[in-house]
């Protein structure tokens, strides 16, 4: 038997999860560039998740690495849920004290008359790497000019931004990639692509004509929570997913892909064991060097994030 063989039987017999990060060496780091951290229990609350859900409980990065560190995962970029300005300044708080965050994505209002203010204070420190807006806000006539100046802002402070949105608004990112080309924008969580197995064309367009700027990456994130049925049993086989992840490789290419799990929101569909294991073998059948883009390099690219 060859001596990692053996190594691996010994670990699946004795521990369970060394075993998994054992078989799972598809790089030589990983960087989940897509969790949620916050603790409801705080005075002021939190303005999400809903209170009465299963994602109503505190989420800090020790939890999140009790689900990622058996798969060798030690480091994430935190992406804000809440529109709280004050919220920035808590994950930057609690990314001063747990070194497994290396970036934070924060979230500020481009219509907030504060904004440009509130961009300087937090872009000052170096693991604020850009903010996350909603495609709804992009495709808002109203908001239009608002938009194009904090975007321009974002480029000259080096941030990039996250958009979170419908196939609708996969347009919208396409004209602000053109309009600001300095700026570096991470589609989030697949681009809303819907379940695998009915794709709708107005995402598939969208995609096409996305991909075709080269400022533009795809996160990879929320794959299991596409799937229409019941909650926490999204299929388990990277096959069922492979009208996504196909056509985004086709589209995106080895250079403009990113990982992402969306923990601890992806409990909706599957376990952290599961959402990392479809990537895991997706791209492991593309190659060393797609691995290395994917699950690190492509995100350093994009976020610029921090060595810690």
């Amino acid at each position: 038997m060859k001596r990692r063989h053996f190594l691996q039987s010994v670990a699946a017999a004795s521990f369970p999860a060394l075993a998994a990060a054992v078989d799972t060496e598809v790089a030589t780091r990983v960087v989940d560039t897509h969790t949620h951290f916050y603790d409801p229990t705080r005075p002021q609350g939190v303005p999400w998740p809903t209170q009465g859900t299963r994602l109503y409980r505190p989420v800090l990065p020790a939890d999140w690495l009790a689900q990622a560190e058996p798969h060798g995962i030690r480091q994430t970029v935190v992406v804000e849920a809440s529109k709280w300005v004050e919220d920035n300044q808590w994950i930057l708080d609690l990314a001063a004290q747990e070194k497994s965050i290396v970036g934070f994505v924060g979230h500020l209002d481009p219509a907030d008359t504060a904004f440009d203010a509130y961009l300087r204070r937090f872009a000052a420190n170096p693991l604020f790497r850009g903010l996350r807006w909603s495609g709804a806000a992009l495709m808002k006539s109203e908001l239009q000019s608002m938009v194009l100046v904090g975007a321009k802002s974002l480029a000259d402070h080096g941030l990039e931004l996250d958009v979170n949105g419908p196939p609708e608004a996969l347009l919208a990112v396409a004209d602000l990639a053109l309009a600001v080309p300095d700026l570096r924008l991470v589609i989030n969580h697949l681009g809303s692509s819907g379940d695998p197995q009915s794709l709708k064309p107005a995402w598939r367009e969208g995609i096409r004509v996305v991909a075709k700027c080269p400022n533009v990456w795809m996160k990879v994130s929320a794959l299991v929570e596409q799937v229409k049925g019941a909650e926490g049993a999204a299929p388990t086989d990277v096959s069922y997913y492979l009208p996504i992840l196909d056509y985004l490789w086709q589209n995106f290419g080895a250079d403009r892909l990113i990982y992402g799990s969306n923990w601890p929101v992806s409990d909706r569909g599957a376990t952290y064991n599961t959402v990392f294991g479809l990537v895991r073998d997706y791209f492991s059948g593309k190659g060393k060097e797609a691995c290395e883009k994917y699950f690190w390099q492509n995100s350093r690219d994009a976020y610029r994030w921090i060595e810690r």
